[in-house]
């Protein structure tokens, strides 16, 4: 490993450790694992076989490969993919609230512990808050912002508009200037804004830190 890589690998595994003993002072469940691979059989690990198992939609959850992971495995999966129509997919969104885990990733977190999530319909938001048994977090070590103002504009500013690229809508300004306009367009995602102080009960969120760049 190079000189760099390895400056890099230490600076990660720094700030990702002291994020999650702030993460564990606020009752959430936290880990940090060194990378994707890691951060996987961790998240694995804390879901046992015939568990009942949702996620909201991530481009960390690509990355990971836990949705083929889980698809291959002993798991009962509500899978809003495989819906045939809108209705459909609502009524999968909304069973995920009785599911034994809901996996997601988070927008930003705050190196004192806080999660912030920005969601359009608040499927994922609204999963994170009440319901499901346990939620599980998979996070980049790019999520972890240095206060919650940062990780509230981190989310706004580079989260967002990269989740209205990937998602193709056209109507919100952020498409084409990439930084957040504040605004109500039609395609606007930012409908809900959510600051996540304390996992309630205590473990029921649990947070993965992988010390590698994942999603946006």
């Amino acid at each position: 490993m190079s000189k760099e890589k390895t400056a890099k690998s230490v600076w990660a595994g720094r700030i990702g450790k002291k994020t999650v003993e702030a993460l564990n002072r606020h009752r959430f469940e936290a880990y940090y694992c060194e990378n994707r691979e890691a951060a996987l059989e961790k998240a694995l690990e804390l879901i046992p076989e015939g568990s009942s198992v949702c996620w909201g939609g991530s481009a960390t959850m690509e990355e990971t490969g836990i949705i083929e992971k889980l698809k291959s495995g002993n798991y009962k999966l509500l899978d809003r993919s495989k819906a045939k129509s809108r209705e459909e997919a609502l009524n999968i969104s909304r069973q995920a609230f009785t599911a034994d885990y809901f996996i997601m990733s988070s927008n930003a977190i705050s190196a004192d512990g806080q999660l912030v999530n920005i969601d359009g319909t608040g499927n994922r938001a609204a999963a994170l808050i009440f319901g499901p048994k346990n939620v599980i977090v998979i996070a980049g070590i790019n999520k972890i912002a240095a206060d919650l103002d940062a990780a509230i504009a981190r989310a706004r500013n580079i989260a967002a508009p990269m989740n209205i690229q990937r998602f193709g809508l056209e109507k919100a300004p952020c498409i084409t200037t990439g930084i957040c306009h504040d605004c109500y367009a039609e395609d606007c995602i930012c409908a809900n804004i959510v600051i996540t102080r304390i996992s309630k009960p205590a473990g029921k969120i649990k947070v993965i830190i992988a010390g590698e760049n994942l999603g946006f």
